[in-house]
């Protein structure tokens, strides 16, 4: 080796060991959402990300790849090179993907890093004005009376809406009927014209009607009553104390991310989420800001896999 070889080794050798944490990011990172644009995933991703990029000193790029219910984005991050250029937005259907699909060419535990749950927003029960309840436990007797005659919709099979539902009839022990519609919009369409009795949806979406006096809100899906809806009691409160569902948003990177940049990426994404206009739009879309530990939203994401494929199980949902 000759002189300048082996100055360049003591060059390299000199570089303290956090240097590579200091050198990240050196470009754009990208948040992968698996929805289209202007929808409730992609509106979070893209306030957090616009601050977020204030806190690590590049841009961040909301990205949209919609398609096979979360599939097609959850699989492409999966397989993305663990850096921290690549991030997932995950949502429910990440958590209910395994369960619900025969073969998935991921798997949410094994495949990638939990980095920070954003947020959620409690799901709500919510009845039309003519069904003689105003309780959970009014609704649960009255289905009890007439087996297999109260219809409940959803946005589909295998939505939140849907697996809220099949839940309800587990805990609650009633026969109702399930309506399936392409999306949670015209679901919400027909709740509120009387098409159906009741349906699950979040309090952004149910708000508006409810205040209006177009639909009945029985309850809330949460360990505490929501500040949209402060008069609604909770699920526990009505006699259901094991019964929460959510619409939630969390980032997540490729397994194999090193730790010093989910670190870096969850202390950024935290101050992001205390920043006054972050706060002010989430909780205008009715969430809740969660924040924490990558530990603490991977033991979120462990309970949000086991609670749904009990229910998707003993439901004998399928989604393929």
């Amino acid at each position: 080796m000759n002189g300048r070889s082996i100055l360049a080794l003591l060059c390299v050798l000199a570089v303290p060991p956090h240097a590579a944490a200091e050198t990240y990011p050196a470009r754009t990172v990208r948040i992968v959402v698996p929805y289209a644009a202007g929808g409730g995933v992609d509106i979070v991703t893209r306030s957090v990300g616009q601050k977020l990029a204030d806190y690590l000193g590049q841009s961040v790029l909301t990205e949209n790849r919609p398609g096979g219910n979360a599939n097609i984005a959850s699989e492409y991050v999966a397989k993305a090179p663990a850096d921290g250029y690549v991030l997932l937005m995950a949502s429910p259907a990440n958590a209910t993907n395994a369960s619900l699909f025969s073969r998935l060419p991921y798997d949410l535990l094994r495949d990638f890093a939990p980095v920070i749950q954003v947020g959620y927003a409690p799901l709500v029960l919510a009845v039309h004005p003519s069904v003689p309840a105003t309780s959970v436990r009014e609704l649960l007797a009255l289905a009890r009376r007439q087996p297999g005659q109260l219809s409940y919709a959803s946005g589909g099979t295998g939505t939140s809406q849907h697996l809220a539902g099949e839940m309800f009839k587990l805990q609650g022990g009633v026969s109702v009927l399930h309506v399936p519609y392409k999306g949670a919009a015209p679901a919400l369409v027909d709740i509120v014209g009387g098409q159906v009795a009741f349906m699950f949806n979040n309090t952004l979406e149910i708000a508006p009607y409810a205040q209006a006096g177009r639909v009945r809100v029985l309850a809330v899906a949460s360990a505490h009553r929501t500040p949209g809806l402060p008069a609604v009691p909770t699920f526990a409160e009505s006699g259901m104390p094991d019964f929460e569902a959510s619409v939630w948003w969390g980032i997540i990177a490729p397994a194999g991310t090193p730790r010093n940049i989910v670190n870096r990426l969850n202390g950024d994404a935290n101050k992001a989420l205390q920043a006054r206009e972050v706060r002010e739009r989430l909780t205008g879309l009715g969430a809740e800001i969660v924040g924490g530990t990558p530990e603490q939203f991977g033991t979120f994401l462990r309970g949000e896999v086991t609670k749904w494929a009990n229910v998707i199980k003993k439901a004998g949902i399928k989604a393929d």
